[in-house]
């Protein structure tokens, strides 16, 4: 274990960290709030940290894939710590461990909160809160491979422990001009749904934080009603945009450089995704009629909280806590099944769902042809044996924490569904769950070590299960 080398780069990812939160300064500024000293302490105390532990470069800078995984973990919790400490230094969350809760689930695009009135908070705390989302979206370890000199093997070590998917590729040669492309399309997508926001009428404070909420797929809104305050023109144009977010980035590539719409398209994950969406709105438009006023109406709302589930945005235009049963039954659905791989959004992911499937769809032909070769195809490629059992080892992996967690939060003896949606929301960085911790509630009422235990699942959908595993492995802290 390289472990001079984990202590710089986590110095290092420190310094990153003490330089975003001058955004929130600059707010506290302009709107002339008392979250100015917190927020400076916090930035003075990150940024000598982070310099103190990453002064002296390690003499052995090359590290491997346990070393690149520890780092990410570890990274994603330090960030957290230090992310949290403006909160409880100006008051708004003044309990660290809610504090903690809140900025985990800020950087890992969960969005579930423990606050019930957001808008109480200053303006920087808010959009502190929101720029966590953006931060997390793309992922941190990714910006520094896009700013940062490093090793091609370094790149990927990193590139693998933080990205969303059973497989994580290049799209150009270098890795790090691949980490400078994803950041330069996501950049892009940003800016234009804040103008599009802007040209709306939407209040300008209001559209930044709402993209940065859209763009990250985190869902933390600035109003204590999420977004159903906003125009129906305005919550269709955020719906669209988590959709958006919710492919693979591969696909704007595409279409970045010379690829026609019709030739990204082909990319059957992308088709599975469009397909589900379509599918869920029609079923719960259908299903849950009578809870809305029109049929544009009964539209506009089952697609924007389709939009929001099956990108694990956890934004709500509606209490769909009250919907019939088969509709919530869709949307826990779409909790599990999540985005796109490569994309922003959490969940298992539609690339592993279509993976299991096509698997399970072999093991059936082989039970009546067992002298048949045949191999797992995705997008006219046969996929790797390995690749294939790697999405049903994460299964496993999966459903024993998924399991586990709701085990020891089920103590407390809130009922099932409040425990089973709040392990499946934090876990798949959604947001909301039903019952007790549906869109018009928080998760203000668990316990400290039921609240440890969701941040754990946070950060473990977040980072693709192992690296938060690995911690807790023996074998990982070995010298050899």
């Amino acid at each position: 274990m390289n472990h001079s080398s984990i202590i710089y780069i986590l110095g290092k990812l420190l310094q990153i960290e003490a330089l975003i939160m001058l955004l929130p300064l600059f707010v506290s500024l302009i709107y002339r709030e008392d979250d100015f000293l917190p927020f400076l302490i916090t930035i003075a105390l990150t940024g000598a940290v982070g310099t103190a532990i990453s002064f002296k470069k390690p003499g052995k800078a090359s590290f491997y894939a346990r070393e690149g995984f520890v780092m990410v973990a570890l990274g994603w919790i330090v960030m957290s710590v230090m992310g949290a400490v403006p909160f409880v230094l100006n008051g708004d969350i003044p309990n660290f461990t809610d504090a903690f809760f809140e900025t985990v689930s800020g950087f890992t695009t969960t969005g579930s909160s423990i606050l019930s009135d957001v808008e109480s908070l200053s303006h920087a705390s808010q959009f502190w809160r929101s720029l966590t989302h953006w931060i997390g979206g793309m992922g941190v370890f990714v910006f520094m491979l896009a700013v940062m000199p490093m090793a091609g093997a370094q790149n990927m070590h990193l590139m693998r422990s933080e990205s969303p998917g059973p497989e994580v590729g290049k799209l150009v040669p270098r890795l790090k001009d691949t980490a400078k492309i994803l950041y330069r399309l996501y950049f892009a997508l940003t800016v234009l749904m804040f103008i599009i926001l802007l040209i709306t009428g939407m209040d300008g404070f209001d559209a930044v934080t709402v993209t940065f909420g859209t763009a990250g797929t985190g869902g933390f809104a600035i109003r204590n009603d999420s977004i159903a305050s906003y125009s129906s023109l305005q919550q269709i144009i955020i719906s669209v945009f988590m959709i958006l977010f919710g492919f693979n980035f591969n696909f704007f590539y595409f279409l970045t450089f010379g690829k026609s719409l019709f030739d990204a398209l082909k990319m059957e994950e992308i088709r599975v995704y469009l397909l589900i969406i379509a599918g869920s709105v029609v079923v719960i438009m259908i299903n849950a009629r009578a809870c809305f006023e029109s049929l544009f109406d009964a539209f506009r709302k089952s697609l924007f909280q389709v939009a929001s589930i099956i990108t694990t945005t956890g934004f709500a235009t509606a209490d769909f806590d009250l919907w019939p049963t088969l509709s919530k039954t869709v949307l826990v659905m779409l909790m599990f099944i999540g985005a796109c791989a490569g994309s922003t959004g959490g969940g298992f992911k539609v690339s592993r769902v279509i993976i299991l499937f096509k698997a399970f769809q072999k093991e059936l032909e082989h039970f009546i042809h067992p002298r048949m070769v045949r191999n797992v195809h995705m997008n006219g490629r046969a996929l790797k044996e390995e690749t294939v059992d790697g999405v049903k080892v994460y299964l496993g992996a999966y459903i024993i924490i998924f399991v586990v967690s709701v085990l020891i939060v089920g103590y407390e003896n809130h009922d099932l569904i409040t425990n089973f949606t709040a392990v499946a929301a934090t876990m798949n960085n959604i947001g909301p769950g039903l019952s007790m911790v549906g869109p018009t509630c928080n998760f203000a009422f668990f316990s400290p070590v039921s609240k440890y235990v969701l941040m754990f699942d946070m950060l473990a959908g977040r980072l693709e299960l192992y690296p938060m595993l690995l911690l807790f492995a023996p074998t990982t802290w070995r010298s050899k």
